[in-house]
């Protein structure tokens, strides 16, 4: 078993013991392929369009997903300490590529046997986490950012209701006090949800995201 001696408080992370191993890569796996699905809607200047994540361009969000990617799939083989692996890379000229050897990468580290068992240190986030809560913070993410992606391209986000209702529930887990929401932190501070809001636009409102569209694609 990991030693955990210095990790954060883990009592305020999500507890995901309810979730198999199988079912929380399943959801992951699903997670991150709807990413690769809207990102190939991506056309020449698309790349260079605001995104929900304020201050990023699309190049710029798949630039630090890339990094995601590979900083937990290094985390997932015991280096995630090490930042050069978190380090948003330049994407070049078929930024598509990048980040699709990125997503391989990470499905590959997630697949091994006993992953989520092992303690995944993660810089971003601040400490060593169990695999369990680091695989789902990791499908978490993935599908806020799907949507980001489908939302700076212009298109639908298409994710299966379960998989949506599992990112439900752990978004609601997510811890809420300021000092682990805001600048620096993995998550932004949580927004109003409206009574009538989707379960796709409760996950959004508690991560910080405005579930309205905010781009006009009408001059596309």
């Amino acid at each position: 078993m990991p030693d955990l001696t210095n990790a954060p408080d883990l009592t305020t992370a999500p507890d995901l013991t309810d979730l198999t191993a199988p079912d929380l890569i399943a959801l992951d796996r699903t997670a991150v392929h709807e990413s690769l699905r809207v990102l190939r809607a991506a056309r020449g200047t698309d790349w260079e369009r605001p995104s929900p994540c304020a201050g990023w361009t699309l190049r710029d969000l798949v630039a630090h997903m890339t990094a995601q990617h590979h900083g937990f799939a290094a985390a997932a083989r015991g280096s995630g300490a090490d930042r050069t692996y978190w380090i948003a890379p330049e994407l070049g000229r078929d930024p598509f590529k990048v980040y699709d050897e990125s997503v391989r990468h990470v499905l590959a580290a997630f697949a091994e046997e006993g992953v989520v068992e092992r303690g995944f240190t993660l810089p971003e986030i601040g400490g060593t986490f169990t695999g369990r809560i680091a695989v789902g913070f990791h499908f978490l993410d993935y599908v806020v950012h799907s949507w980001d992606v489908a939302t700076t391209v212009g298109v639908g986000l298409d994710l299966p209701r379960p998989v949506v209702d599992a990112a439900l529930d752990i978004a609601r887990r997510v811890p809420k006090d300021p000092e682990r929401r805001g600048p620096g932190a993995a998550f932004a501070p949580v927004l109003p949800t409206p009574e009538d809001a989707s379960p796709l636009e409760e996950v959004l409102a508690l991560l910080g995201r405005t579930p309205e569209p905010h781009i006009d694609h009408a001059k596309r």
